[in-house]
């Protein structure tokens, strides 16, 4: 704590916000009645966590599940002309998420039916346990800022990376959300969508303005890139469209400049939560699933 204390209040002030983004990760708000749905009442749905709903950015919806209206799916569905569009992704979101309420919003699935034509799906994130991750990460680099202290953390005693084996996990959940968006929405194109640019790409942090460890910016980079690739890898597998929203977002990541950062750092400067992509960031996923989509 005393070495914390010597970098001032701006580390401390980091770790506080990141303790509000692993909150917001972790889940909405304490569970209640579910609201009802209409299946299959809107041609386009949106599934997903708060990479999808857009939390801090204005103007916010969605109660809860802190929702933006300039979320990409939001962009997506009026750079289509779509007016029959149902948003229902939520922060906090996990894949059991699809099949439960989740405070007082119903499952996601239940948004699906036969008219659906559409479906975008942004999930895993939380299901690795994305909150917890950062969290952990930010207060061991105070540590041993220089070193990896992160990645000795999620090292199990056989030398395996555990991050790496809840990745593994995951995908079967993927695997399942995909297999059930099928059966709900049988008609529609489905784009499962992945995580923009978090670290910067080239390993090199930011330390303490973002507060990762030197070893641990590289070791978080990678771990995302493997989320992804098992992303890509599940949607190959269940026949559905594959939205990279990583390549794009390449030099836009949490250490650049104000102007010129696509994801939030742990003090965002542009309206976001911490570690999550502002606007331009949404904008930027949005032309990745519409790439998919022409």
């Amino acid at each position: 704590m005393a070495h914390v204390r010597q970098r001032g209040g701006r580390y401390g002030k980091a770790l506080a916000v990141l303790g509000a983004a692993s909150a917001l990760t972790a889940g909405a708000a304490a569970p209640s009645v579910a609201t009802t749905e209409q299946p299959g009442s809107a041609r386009y749905v949106a599934l997903g966590d708060s990479y999808t709903s857009g939390p801090g950015i204005p103007e916010q919806t969605g109660g809860d599940c802190a929702r933006s209206s300039v979320n990409y799916p939001s962009l997506a569905a009026a750079e289509l002309g779509q007016k029959s569009f149902k948003d229902v992704s939520c922060s906090g979101a996990v894949t059991d998420d699809m099949w439960r309420a989740q405070g007082a919003n119903a499952p996601q699935l239940d948004a699906l039916g036969k008219q659906t034509r559409l479906v975008t799906v942004g999930i895993g994130g939380n299901d690795i346990g994305f909150g917890t991750i950062i969290g952990t990460c930010a207060q061991l680099s105070a540590t041993d800022p220089a070193g990896a202290p992160c990645k000795k953390q999620f090292t199990a005693a056989d030398g395996s990376d555990q991050l790496t084996a809840r990745i593994n996990d995951a995908a079967p959940k993927i695997a399942r959300v995909l297999k059930a968006v099928h059966e709900r929405a049988p008609y529609a194109k489905v784009v499962l969508v992945g995580y923009p640019t978090i670290m910067p790409d080239d390993g090199k942090g930011c330390f303490p303005a973002v507060p990762i460890a030197a070893g641990d910016t590289p070791y978080l980079r990678d771990t995302e890139k493997r989320l992804n690739a098992m992303l890509k890898e599940q949607a190959g597998k269940a026949h559905v469209r594959f939205a990279d929203t990583y390549g794009p977002t390449v030099g836009h990541d949490v250490c650049k400049p104000t102007a010129d950062r696509w994801v939030e750092g742990a003090q965002p400067e542009n309206p976001a939560a911490p570690f999550h992509p502002n606007a331009k960031g949404e904008q930027s996923m949005a032309r990745s699933v519409l790439a998919k989509l022409r």
